[in-house]
């Protein structure tokens, strides 16, 4: 009788898995001696996860219930056989259409606290929308971003999040990226360099861009000055505030769980399905948690059940003048579930606001949104990311104009010993990869920047390559050059140059010369030289 006890679960599990697409709950198949308790845990798991995505469709469907009735109210009064003349419609109808004289409670809104989206009606629907409408994802990335003063990082951060994605994990995920500017030119500019370098991602669903209309914001020279803060602050942290809730509130109805990123990060491979495993062991554990914690700086890598997001968007709201967001969150624990006893809400803290060692995510932006702040903030449970990745290269000569710094040679950089570290390229500057013997060259991999200097990139470079037989590769292509070297790449907006040579057309080459074209304001680092002379 057990054991047709257990198959009777094992069948519902794979029914139950079937019916609610729970695409990271794992299927323990293998029989052993704890099978019946494995089995009895997953049986757990799944519940939890059923009872979490029932609450997400009541959370979605709760706002529209009245909606609903009064517009079946207004309906049936213009409806000819309901004989709606005024004297003849239900007086609680009229009540409960007739604002002056309706006796209905009203309860706050966001027009309560943010009065000035009443004058536009368009004030709460995003101005930009770029993506496919995913919906049902299990994990909501939302990656606010803004212009800053000299250097931008969201390129570097979506390539991280994305490339520590394993495909599973894409078709589970939604990345929003929230551009929080009201300027739509500079909006179209940022969305066109996303489609460029995440065209597939955009296509597949995984990557969302909006932007929120001008409307969506007060008058930030009317605000209170408040913690006194100098004004651009205030100014700052207030709209800071109202991003996050804008993002918040267009995510809520998208996915299980959504976790609160920034711009300006890095991820190692593997955190989303990190993220979801400890979120799932804490829901078979019974445990009523608010906030995951995945990085201990800020508002970085903070999970919250979807169904929760109503209180930090309501906060947000409320405060938006106040205090910034993460400062926030204790008192939204505390008001929420602590007595008035310290020591016990401490206990409870721990409870509701769990940490999880070590850290997913790591900030590497120094250039902050505030005009003139620097923050070279770090985490320290994070660990360490290697900072160049070095390839067994042929033998060559390499020069360049470019002083480095310290010991940060090219040379070394080619050895695979480090990364070239240098001083501000100027245009005409040049780095020349000369083969002590020419190569069948196949390919070539070239990346600038690093995690800890992400901003020290290759902009605006071309990388050529010079054939022994110059003559007849030029002939071949019909090109007019005076110089023996050929264009066959450039460096993206990510700083990486990669890409495939015909070795039969070109022959063996003697050399390789990247060429800036346009100084830049930054250093430069080159944390990986590949060239490909093996075929592969």
């Amino acid at each position: 009788m057990l054991r047709g006890g257990r198959i009777f679960r094992k069948k519902l599990t794979l029914i139950l898995l079937a019916v609610f697409c729970v695409p990271f709950t794992v299927i323990l198949l293998h029989r052993d001696d704890n099978e019946a308790r494995l089995e009895d845990e997953l049986t757990s798991e799944i519940a939890q996860l059923i009872r979490q995505r029932v609450a997400q469709v009541e959370m979605i469907n709760q706002p529209r219930r009245r909606d609903l009735a009064l517009l079946t109210q207004y309906v049936n009064r213009s409806l000819p056989w309901n004989n709606t003349n005024g004297d003849e419609f239900p007086e609680h109808s009229r009540l409960l259409l007739d604002p002056e004289r309706s006796q209905n409670l009203r309860l706050p809104n966001i027009f309560s606290f943010l009065p000035y989206l009443l004058n536009n009606p368009l004030s709460t629907v995003p101005a930009f929308v770029a993506g496919q409408g995913k919906i049902n994802a299990s994990i909501v990335l939302g990656v606010p971003t803004v212009k800053r003063e000299s250097q931008s990082y969201l390129l570097p951060t979506l390539a991280s999040l994305i490339a520590s994605m394993n495909e599973e994990e894409k078709n589970d995920t939604l990345i929003i990226v929230f551009i929080a500017e009201t300027d739509i030119e500079y909006v179209t500019v940022i969305a066109e360099k996303i489609k460029k370098q995440f065209g597939d991602a955009l296509q597949s669903g995984l990557l969302e861009i909006i932007s929120p209309p001008s409307s969506f914001y007060p008058d930030l020279n009317e605000l209170r000055v408040t913690l006194n803060d100098p004004v651009e602050r205030v100014k700052w942290r207030t709209k800071q505030n109202l991003d996050y809730a804008f993002l918040m509130m267009y995510a809520q109805s998208r996915g299980m769980y959504y976790v609160q990123l920034e711009d300006d990060i890095l991820t190692t491979s593997g955190y989303v399905t990190k993220m979801k495993n400890f979120a799932l062991k804490k829901e078979a554990m019974n445990l009523d948690w608010f906030l995951l914690d995945f990085c201990q700086l800020g508002f970085i890598g903070k999970m919250f059940k979807s169904t929760d997001l109503a209180y930090i968007i309501q906060f947000a709201i409320m405060f938006h003048n106040d205090k910034p967001v993460d400062w926030l969150l204790d008192p939204i624990i505390e008001t929420r579930y602590c007595p008035h006893d310290t020591k016990k809400c401490n206990q409870i803290k721990l409870l509701k606001w769990i940490h999880f060692k070590p850290s997913l995510f790591q900030h590497v932006g120094t250039t902050s949104s505030l005009k003139g702040k620097v923050q070279k903030l770090k985490d320290k449970n994070f660990g360490k990311l290697a900072l160049f990745t070095p390839h067994k290269n042929p033998p060559a000569k390499v020069t360049s104009p470019i002083k480095a710094y310290e010991q940060f040679t090219i040379q070394r950089a080619y050895q695979g010993d480090s990364f070239f570290w240098g001083l501000m390229p100027q245009a005409g500057d040049d780095i020349v990869f000369e083969f002590h013997t020419p190569v069948a060259l196949h390919g070539y991999r070239l990346r600038s920047g690093n995690h800890e200097n992400p901003s020290d990139l290759l902009y605006n470079t071309t990388v050529e390559i010079r054939p022994v037989d110059f003559e007849r590769v030029k002939e071949s292509l019909k090109i007019s050059s005076s110089e023996k070297f050929i264009g066959v790449g450039e460096f993206n907006d990510l700083g990486i140059a990669e890409g495939k040579i015909d070795a039969s057309l070109f022959g063996p080459i003697g050399a390789v010369r990247l060429v800036i074209k346009s100084a830049s304001k930054n250093w430069v680092i080159i944390s990986e030289i590949m060239f490909d002379t093996g075929g592969g």
